[in-house]
């Protein structure tokens, strides 16, 4: 006689999977389920469990799984959509392996058993010749609750939702058996709980495992320590059922859960550990804190810089300096210098050594939520703990240990996300998509890894034949507008801050545009705050280059050579430069054609947009002046000028019309600053334009100035900088007034958040920063799987105590060897596969290529994009595809030890293997010990220590000469 068995709310839900293991029995003999129903009721969500027959299915002699079905009976099964079809001619179907939910509203479902074709050769007692069930199906039924879900009233006359879990197992001896209740607990009973409580449903009495659902009846509720009591119900052979009551207590709908995981705190404590000891040693720059930590101190004086990479990483610096009072007086001149005592050098250091602490314990529960055990987790975790390249870049004030941190917890709550996607616009749904999406712009190949799985799990979505079409746009609005809202907003929100608190001039104020320079206090602004508005007949101005690089257009008493190096002729005129630095000779005047004088007249006669001018170099007066000849360094294009009269055929063309671009915002009128304007040729109808290249040692290496035929290009877009009104004709007092530079004050120059953040990223994106060449310690990404070069960060002046970054050797090889083996089983397992030889059961091969979906794209991600990189590259590079390589490195070791325990069925290669796995791992912890003296730098060594270091000859250590 059965029982009712309820369990409290607060009792654990394995408990619910021991319950039904034991009480279904999986009998390999005839692949029948004995065992009595068994309702169970978990706080509120009753279900009760029912075995069924399985299916019949047929079972080749390559241990395929699966088998085959009759359409005809495919039609007739009650679960007929977890079915795909396998073959048009014979007209057969398989069964998918993965798994399939499915929600019907049904009173009452049996599944019906399918057989399938007999089977070749192989004969199993008490199937008549068939072969065993690969096909399970465990309908668990619950109902809504009226009285609360707006759900119940939708469904009709108290019908029924049903799960149906198609389930393959594969079956190779009994004492290895699958288990119902294995599966139920791992794979669907958890979840299942998990999205009914946050549901909210009732909870039910539920008896007979579904078959006569119009008699079960909700539980009556009482307060805590009250009882319920089940009713008691006659079953179809009118057999009567008592019911046991047990106290069940109240389930609250808010709770606040804690839990500790002891191994990721134990690698937190130990990354932290590592990382900590001896942070301000040595005290002196170290490598690349001569950049990051001269920003820092620039925030600190709220004076503006340039930086090619997003600032969240310096402000987190710069925040903690600010608490810790640094004034940002100290100048970060070169590297190996001394700290000041009154640097806060401890602060500093704090961030990337947390961040980096951090990295550790992030990537035990990414290893977690791939699927992994909680022992390749750790060792996921003890690898990167024991790399020392990772701890190198952690303890200085370097940025690689934020970004790495960002980008896996970017990636883990994308991760996290993926696991909430058959609960639609849930909390948890929400939440982990907006941080998988908000934090991913720190590094933008890890932002174009979590678009790409989260686009992946759209797509799967997309297969749901059962979603409506409006359902399936509002999961994708709902990816879009989380993706972009809430990443804009967090990075708007940066760069607000970023440039609310650079107000002040700054040394790197060049590489922006006039009109931003004028904005901030100081530098150009205190220059240009009183020059006049309007530019006028007559006005004395500086033309700069807009987009791009920094120059002015340049004229000098030099004329371009007679003959080139490739035999062309020139036009022997004088130069006209685009030159890079303030200077006297970048000063020229706007003339009208008809005007022969150059003063300003009053009232001001203002150029506006379509006006044609002259444009006469202020210290040599000579116009500026276009040919038809070609452009010494760019042939293509027309050569520019200023015009010298040497009494031959060829008149001037120094006729230019003013085209304004933005007139729209700033109106016809030309003005300083604001307006962007060409210079229009007029006889050739041609643009002046930089080219970008530079002139040979006869132009001083300045760069070259042309004109373009094609006109709208950032390259031929110029503004007013600086801007006089010329007060007398006299050559000698003109030169005067643009040495003295003496300006005439009307209104200073402004710009709003937006104008300045759009410049700001055009130039972040675009701008061609000074990048040193052929760096004795630069390496090609060829280099870095196998660790060929390391970095020199810091050598003592006393000793050969220094910092080098170099890793794990032991772990960059092994991880190498991992994606080489790795990428070989994938390649082999898609074969075999295409060939239906499933050698790994479904869950396995999911986890399997989950793998490579997300740690091996990762690696390539990270990777791959360098090779297209013209710039000078190091080693520290390689880190973030590094940190995949490693987690990869360690979900194969699991997938290793599977295949020659439960595939292979070698229990004592098996031993075998783990004790070298063992091994492995000690020789991994020596390494990093011995090779932790150019982590720290702390140390003295010797030159024989130094010597004795160096297993690679290509890696270049620093050693004193005694």
């Amino acid at each position: 006689m059965d029982k009712n068995v309820f369990l409290k709310p607060d009792q654990d839900v394995h408990s619910l999977a021991e319950l039904l293991r034991h009480r279904h029995e999986y009998n390999a003999s005839d692949g029948v389920g004995d065992g009595d129903d068994v309702p169970v009721e978990v706080g509120r969500l009753a279900i009760s469990s029912r075995p069924r027959q399985p299916s019949i299915a047929s079972w080749n002699r390559t241990g395929e799984e699966g088998g085959y079905v009759s359409m005809a009976d495919m039609k007739r099964f009650g679960d007929a959509h977890s079915f795909r079809e396998a073959d048009e001619d014979d007209g057969v179907v398989q069964p998918v392996s993965a798994l399939h939910f499915r929600e019907t509203r049904v009173k009452n479902r049996e599944p019906r058993q399918v057989y399938g074709k007999r089977s070749r050769g192989h004969e199993v007692p008490g199937s008549q010749n068939k072969r065993l069930a690969v096909t399970y199906n465990q309908p668990l039924t619950f109902r809504f609750g009226p009285e609360e879900n707006e759900e119940a009233r939708r469904l009709a006359d108290e019908e029924y939702v049903t799960f149906y879990q198609n389930r393959t197992f594969r079956e190779r001896k009994p004492s290895d058996n699958k288990v119902l209740g294995n599966f139920i607990n791992e794979e669907f009973l958890i979840p299942l709980l998990e999205e009914m409580k946050d549901k909210g449903l009732e909870s039910q009495e539920m008896v007979g495992g579904g078959s006569q659902p119009r008699n079960m009846k909700p539980a009556r509720r009482r307060g805590d320590g009250a009882s319920v009591t089940s009713e008691t119900h006659t079953e179809q052979g009118s057999s009567v059922q008592n019911h046991e009551t047990i106290p069940i207590e109240t389930q609250e709908r808010f709770r606040l859960k804690l839990e500790i995981d002891i191994v990721s705190l134990m690698l937190f404590v130990a990354a932290l550990a590592t990382r900590m000891y001896k942070l301000e040693e040595p005290r002196s720059i170290v490598f690349d804190e001569l950049h990051y930590g001269k920003y820092v101190s620039l925030y600190m004086k709220r004076t503006f810089f340039f930086d090619s990479h997003p600032p969240l990483g310096k402000q987190l610096i710069g925040a903690l300096a600010y608490l810790a009072e640094f004034d940002g007086q100290f100048k970060f001149d070169r590297i190996g210098s001394s700290y000041a005592e009154s640097v806060p050098l401890f602060a500093l250091r704090l961030v990337p050594a947390v961040c980096g602490s951090i990295v550790i314990p992030i990537a035990y529960h990414l290893m977690l939520e791939l699927g992994v055990t909680q022992w390749t987790a750790a060792l996921a975790g003890f690898l990167l703990l024991c790399d020392n390249a990772l701890l190198t870049q952690s303890r200085f004030i370097l940025m690689e240990s934020m970004l790495l941190m960002f980008a896996l917890f970017g990636l883990l709550c994308v991760l996290k996300f993926r696991h909430y996607h058959n609960r639609p616009y849930c909390l948890q749904w929400w939440g982990w998509l907006s941080l998988g999406t908000a934090v991913k712009y720190v590094g933008f190949f890890s932002c174009c890894l979590g678009l790409a799985l989260i686009g992946q799990d759209y797509w799967r979505l997309l297969g749901n034949k059962h979603m409506k079409n409006f359902s399936m746009f509002c999961h994708l609005l709902a990816r879009a507008m989380v993706m972009l809202t809430v990443s804009a907003s967090i990075y708007l929100g940066i760069f607000y801050i970023h440039l609310t608190i650079l107000s002040q001039a700054g040394p790197h104020d060049s590489v922006m545009t006039s009109a931003f320079q004028a904005s901030l206090e100081g530098g150009l602004a205190s220059i240009t705050r009183g020059q006049p508005l309007e530019v006028a007949h007559g006005s004395q101005v500086t033309l700069r280059h807009t987009h791009g690089r920094t120059c002015w257009i340049h004229s000098h008493t030099h004329v371009y050579p007679l003959r080139y190096t490739d035999n062309r002729g020139s036009s022997h005129q004088q130069q006209v430069t685009c030159y890079s630095f303030k200077d006297v000779n970048n000063w020229w005047i706007v003339k009208r054609v008809d005007r022969n004088d150059l003063v300003v007249s009053h009232p001001v006669d203002a150029i506006r947009h379509g006006d044609v001018i002259q444009l006469v170099h202020g210290m040599t007066s000579r116009a500026l002046n276009s040919h038809d000849v070609a452009a010494p360094v760019s042939p293509q294009n027309q050569e520019v000028s200023c015009y010298i009269d040497y009494n031959v055929s060829m008149p001037s063309q120094n006729l230019w019309r003013v085209d304004i671009v933005n007139r729209e915002q700033v109106g016809d009128v030309w003005h300083t600053i604001e307006s962007l304007v060409r210079f229009i040729h007029v006889n050739s109808s041609q643009a002046l334009k930089f080219s970008g290249r530079q002139l040979p040692d006869w132009g001083f290496n300045q760069h070259e100035v042309v004109t373009d035929r094609i006109v709208s290009q950032d390259d031929t877009v110029w503004n007013v900088e600086e801007h006089r009104y010329t007060k007398t004709e006299d050559q000698k007092d003109r030169e005067r007034e643009l040495v003295n530079a003496e300006m005439i004050p009307l209104r200073a120059t402004s710009l709003s958040f937006w104008e300045k953040f759009i410049e700001l990223q055009y130039k972040m994106l675009f701008a061609n920063q000074e990048n040193v060449q052929n760096h004795m310690y630069s390496s090609e990404p060829l280099e870095w799987p196998f660790m060929a070069r390391g970095i020199a960060y810091w050598v003592s002046p006393n000793s050969n105590a220094q910092v080098h970054l170099l890793g794990n050797l032991v772990v960059w090889l092994s991880g190498s060897a991992s994606l080489l083996i790795y990428s070989t089983l994938l390649v082999f397992y898609l074969m075999r596969r295409r060939r239906r030889c499933y050698d790994l059961p479904p869950e396995v091969w999911q986890n399997f290529t989950l793998v490579g979906e997300v740690l091996l794209a990762g690696y390539l991600f990270h990777y791959i994009p360098y090779f297209f990189v013209e710039r000078t590259l190091f080693l520290h590079h390689y880190l973030p595809a590094f940190t995949f390589k490693v987690l990869l490195t360690a979900a194969l070791v699991e997938h290793l030890h599977y295949v020659i325990r439960s595939i292979l069925g070698w229990p004592v290669v098996a031993l075998v293997y783990i004790v070298a796995v063992l091994m492995w791992l000690i020789v991994v912890l020596l390494v990093f010990r011995r090779f932790s003296v150019l982590s720290y730098g702390t140390t003295p060594l010797s030159s024989n220590d130094i010597l004795r270091l160096r297993w690679l000859e290509s890696w270049d250590f620093i050693v004193h000469r005694q």
